[in-house]
């Protein structure tokens, strides 16, 4: 009898959260292992004990949109150091330590979504993606770093933030294993609750094949009047070679169009010219390998009245500024033996920290253009330039779960 009533108390108290799309998980007490048909608990990787102090995961099921996650980190008996990030090693905070026995409560908003546009419509998704945490019908957050300890989690439906969707490649997605990284999954870790980051992003995308696979069309149903959408193209729309494409043609004509239909719903609209690559000439020098696409980027937005921020340029001096070695630090180059058996050598792909520089980089084109969403940077920010990057050897990132040395599409 006493487990009956235990069932129906479980079963209520679910159905009271989901209904009311509010959750409070008190982590001192004994949490289950997440299914589907429980709706919540712990994931991915083993269930912590109270003395553990290896990274954890924990999701909650939860209809598509916004939510304001409040989390107190820390614990009564031990110092912890916490890194947190949600679905695929989306950032919210680094390292926040707290000493034995203190408590810190920390609050950000994430974006959670699915496949799902409407009724009759969903985005197309590629095969790797499937897999993918930021498109299934949880909300993941991970909990990392030298000695996670995580007392409570709080999460609340937010309809009040304004969203920043984020269209665009590799260089762009929420990249879902180590090594790779790119600046949208870093761009969270820098605003407040007021803005919540939707990141459509994927490899080897174009705008043509991003707006072919309904993405865009997943955005239009989301937006709110006065949210933003950001544009990041060129790596791989260079390559395209069907007749009428190229840079001047094409390429413009799909920005045009993202422009009219953001601008259409109520959106704003912001463009990035495509990071450089690293490509140096024999002296020192990045070379163009983008052609035109940055040119047309930045004429298409003059003449639409879009702002641009000029990442190809920024890029191009962080290159340059850390040298033709000291470059490899910001980009997937690593030895045999640290990811896999087969050295990594990359030169269009971030690595955690090349990506952390480069959203810091979209973060100074948004003050430079003066767009009101970035009045809602956290209180700990500093500004930035790439002509003055940050210390790579005091970068410390603890690796997700999940490695994969499988080059991403495009490059």
């Amino acid at each position: 009898m006493t487990k009956f009533i235990t069932f129906i108390s479980l079963a209520l108290a679910i159905t009271t959260h989901v209904h009311a799309q509010s959750f409070d998980f008190d982590l001192t007490k004994e949490q289950p292992v997440y299914t589907d048909a429980i709706g919540y608990g712990y994931d991915i990787l083993s269930k912590p004990t109270k003395k553990s102090t290896t990274p954890f995961y924990f999701s909650v099921k939860v209809p598509d949109g916004n939510y304001k996650v409040t989390l107190t980190l820390g614990d009564k008996k031990r110092a912890s150091q916490t890194a947190v990030r949600a679905e695929c090693r989306r950032l919210f905070f680094e390292n926040v330590e707290t000493k034995k026995g203190k408590l810190q409560t920390v609050e950000f908003v994430v974006n959670k979504r699915s496949t799902q546009i409407d009724e009759k419509n969903r985005v197309n998704i590629k095969d790797r993606e499937k897999d993918y945490l930021h498109w299934d019908n949880k909300l993941t957050l991970e909990f990392n770093g030298a000695a996670p300890a995580v007392s409570r989690i709080k999460i609340e439906r937010d309809t009040t933030a304004t969203t920043v969707f984020l269209c665009g490649n590799s260089t762009v997605v929420d990249q879902a294993t180590e090594p790779w990284a790119s600046w949208g999954q870093m761009f969270p870790r820098w605003f407040n609750t007021n803005i919540a980051i939707c990141n459509l992003a994927e490899s080897g995308l174009t705008a043509r094949t991003f707006e072919r696979a309904h993405r865009l069309d997943y955005i239009l149903a989301k937006m709110k009047k006065g949210d933003y959408v950001i544009c990041e193209f060129g790596h791989n729309d260079e390559k395209e070679h069907y007749d009428g494409d190229g840079a001047w043609y094409h390429f413009a004509y799909e920005l045009k169009l993202f422009v009219d239909k953001v601008r259409k719903a109520g959106g704003n609209i912001l463009f990035c010219t495509p990071t450089a690559r690293r490509s140096f000439d024999e002296f020192g020098k990045i070379k163009n390998t983008h052609g035109e696409f940055p040119t047309v980027t930045k004429t298409v937005g003059q003449r639409e009245n879009v702002p641009v921020i000029d990442l190809t340029a920024m890029t191009t001096t962080l290159f340059e500024t850390m040298g033709v070695e000291g470059s490899k630090k910001a980009l997937v180059h690593y030895p045999a033996g640290v990811y896999g058996d087969r050295k990594l050598e990359d030169n269009t792909h971030f690595n955690t920290f090349g990506a952390y520089e480069v959203s810091k980089m979209v973060v100074m084109g948004l003050k430079q253009l003066n767009i009101p969403f970035v009045k809602e940077l956290r209180t700990d920010w500093k500004d930035f330039s790439p002509s003055q990057p940050d210390a790579v050897d005091q970068w410390k990132w603890y690796d997700s779960a999940m490695v994969d040395t499988k080059k991403p599409d495009g490059n």
